[in-house]
């Protein structure tokens, strides 16, 4: 068994919306970039890959990609009259579909890659031909909804690959853990009524979506219970997310018991990604993963989402990958010292730990992991 499965494609990066100026499609008074596109653009994946291959962290990684998710595994999640559209408008000149998600010439094939590295993850750790994988998937997925795209999620990766992990009956229950600093809308969506998906999102409050993420939205019918959402307010930094990890991620999974965890892996809660404002350093996404891994054994599978500094993106990757591996190869983050120094005092940690705690009665949690029921409050939000 090879310990962590790094998995990606060329094509991946190939996928272009570029009619765009970061978040205003270009015309009228919005010029177009000089270098194009959408915030969520090839360079951060790619100089990723290119880091990994000049420290030579991939000497302790097993390199390797996958086919792409066919069409049954695709229409588990998606109807067919929104595959058929996207196809269409693919086979074309491109399009835009849903909310700010534009596409160029082949993006349903690029696309369908893309799910398809997130279902060889699932697949291969459940299969135990890996330990643990990651998957450098592009487009990314947690924002796409069953018939609705946006947030530059095309299809849903995850959820692609769980169903057809099932589908093969590889696995019962599973978490996915979102900390990817917008709002997990689509898993969450997808999975809302559903007893044995455990969906957690840890966000920055209201950055996007603005109408989705709150803590009242707890599952609906038989999944009630299996949606926690975590919103936190701008500013939260390297001790906040471990203290998160630390009161109510953990504990929500020994609550629940999966039978395998899945990271839904954004680095934009870093201090200088260009989409949010929070204060994540590497090393936040390095412990993290320490967290969970000590928590599963170091089964693990992680699947790359947003992140949009090109920049830092790739230390942050860096660092997780030498975590998931175990490998003594290490990349200097250039900011480290600077960001660490930025870090909220003690007095507003102070502040955001009195917000968690609020959070562990809301839903009900206990240091050991224990749910206490009387806690819960059964409501969903509209």
């Amino acid at each position: 068994m090879s310990k962590t499965a790094f998995i990606w494609d060329e094509s991946c990066f190939w996928h272009t919306g570029s009619n765009y100026a970061m978040l205003a499609p270009v015309g009228g008074d919005v010029q177009p970039f000089v270098s194009g596109g959408l915030p969520e653009a090839p360079e951060t994946k790619r100089r990723l890959k290119n880091l990994i291959d000049f420290t030579g962290l991939k000497k302790d990684l097993f390199e390797t990609t996958a086919e792409s998710a066919s069409m049954d595994d695709l229409l588990r999640i998606h109807p067919s009259t929104y595959l058929d559209e996207f196809k269409k408008l693919s086979d074309g000149r491109g399009g835009e579909l849903g909310l700010r998600t534009p596409f160029g010439p082949g993006a349903f094939e690029i696309a369908a890659k893309s799910a398809g590295l997130a279902k060889e993850a699932v697949i291969g750790v459940l299969e135990e031909r890996y330990e643990n994988a990651y998957a450098l998937s592009r487009p990314p997925g947690h924002h796409c909804l069953p018939d609705w795209p946006n947030g530059f999620c095309l299809l849903n990766n995850i959820a692609v690959a769980v169903e057809a992990a099932k589908a093969k009956e590889l696995v019962g229950k599973v978490a996915i853990i979102d900390w990817d600093v917008h709002h997990g809308n689509g898993s969450e969506a997808i999975f809302l009524k559903r007893p044995d998906i455990l969906t957690i999102s840890i966000h920055q409050d209201r950055c996007y979506p603005q109408d989705t993420g709150f803590i009242d939205q707890i599952g609906e019918g038989d999944g009630v219970g299996t949606n926690m959402n975590i919103p936190l307010p701008p500013g939260c930094g390297h001790a906040t997310y471990l203290e998160v990890m630390e009161r109510l991620v953990l504990p929500k999974l020994k609550e629940f018991e999966p039978e395998l965890v899945i990271i839904a892996c954004g680095f934009d809660a870093s201090a200088v990604d260009p989409l949010s404002r929070m204060m994540c350093i590497s090393e936040t996404y390095r412990l993290m993963t320490r967290q969970i891994m000590e928590y599963t054994g170091g089964k693990l599978v992680s699947v790359h989402e947003g992140g949009y500094s090109e920049l830092y993106v790739p230390f942050c990757g860096h660092a997780m990958l030498e975590e998931m591996s175990g490998s003594s190869i290490r990349a200097k983050d250039p900011l480290q010292e600077r960001l660490t120094g930025q870090q909220p005092e003690q007095r507003v940690v102070d502040f955001h730990s009195g917000f968690i705690s609020e959070l562990v009665e809301h839903y009900g949690l206990q240091a050991d992991g224990k749910v206490c029921p009387e806690n819960i409050q059964k409501t969903s939000a509209g």
